[in-house]
């Protein structure tokens, strides 16, 4: 099972790496056309920032177990945020994708839960689509007024954590931040390649620069900014959700194969010392019967 965890979660992260920068540039550029158009009076329904009173959280763990503690983890950040917002006296919604997530919330009535959701191995747009479209109604409904991502980020084959990303409204700010306003992507990306070295398993650690570079403030558009807005805002919510469903797949693929890892490991020490268990067994009995054998002789030897 470990290199089976092994080959997928190289698939994995070649998807995070490749999607980072697409998502990234994506919600800088609406950032900026968002920041100039502060000033102005508009009216675009997925930037309006008004008084929070409810607030929904999308939930993304995994279908299947055998990975260590992500999904525990997962499921203990929704609930301290819960925690939070119930200390504020905000109500709170949520979405929640993944087998391992719906088992859990559904037995728990006090949590209230406006869908459930079930992923797949791989994320896909269609997938990420779903989940947007629903955020969407919630939140140009105003039935919520925040919106935030619950999953795991991936940093490394042997470290994830989960973080919190608010994902709508969008904030009139060049980055993309937490419930803190800090910032869950960093400026360099680190991670690992899988290889081979005598045959055993190794990584290689490498890195991704992405350069940051904001548009120019002489810069036209030939559409009315209003227009390019609410064109980009469905694929901003589509790229956001992949790149976290992403995320979460490449993080979950990697802490099982960190579980099968130390399985395997495990098991190799149980073998060696019941080995060694059996061959003291073994030993001392062939050494009794041996004793056994002498000590007849002997007596025989006596009697005659």
């Amino acid at each position: 099972m470990k290199l089976v965890a092994a080959a997928r979660v190289r698939r994995g992260q070649e998807a995070v790496i490749n999607g980072r920068p697409f998502a990234e540039t994506l919600v800088e550029v609406l950032y900026d056309i968002n920041e100039r158009l502060q000033c102005e009076d508009i009216d675009v329904p997925l930037t309006n920032i008004r008084p929070v009173r409810k607030v929904a959280i999308v939930v993304i763990t995994a279908d299947r177990g055998l990975c260590g503690g992500f999904n525990n983890s997962v499921v203990k950040k929704t609930e301290a945020r819960i925690a939070e917002l119930k200390e504020l006296g905000l109500d709170f919604t949520l979405i929640s994708v993944g087998k391992k997530g719906n088992s859990y919330f559904m037995r728990r009535p006090e949590i209230c839960v406006d869908r459930f959701i079930e992923g797949g191995l791989f994320a896909t747009t269609k997938e990420a689509q779903v989940i947007a479209d629903d955020v969407f109604s919630l939140f140009v409904s105003e039935e919520v007024d925040k919106v935030e991502l619950v999953y795991t980020k991936f940093v490394s084959l042997v470290k994830s954590e989960p973080v919190i990303h608010t994902l709508l409204p969008l904030l009139p700010r060049g980055e993309v931040v937490d419930v803190n306003g800090n910032s869950v992507d960093a400026t360099e990306d680190e991670f690992f390649r899988l290889t081979t070295k005598k045959g055993k398993l190794s990584m290689e650690r490498g890195s991704v620069k992405i350069k940051r570079e904001g548009l120019s403030p002489v810069m036209e558009f030939e559409q009315d900014p209003v227009q390019i807005l609410d064109a980009m805002m469905p694929l901003y919510l589509n790229s956001q959700i992949l790149k976290a469903l992403q995320e979460s797949t490449a993080s979950e693929l990697a802490a099982r194969m960190n579980a099968m890892s130390n399985a395997t490991d495990n098991a190799v020490d149980l073998t060696k010392s019941l080995s060694n268990v059996y061959n003291r067994q073994r030993q001392g009995k062939i050494t009794g019967e041996i004793l056994e054998i002498v000590a007849g002789a002997e007596a025989l030897k006596e009697f005659e």
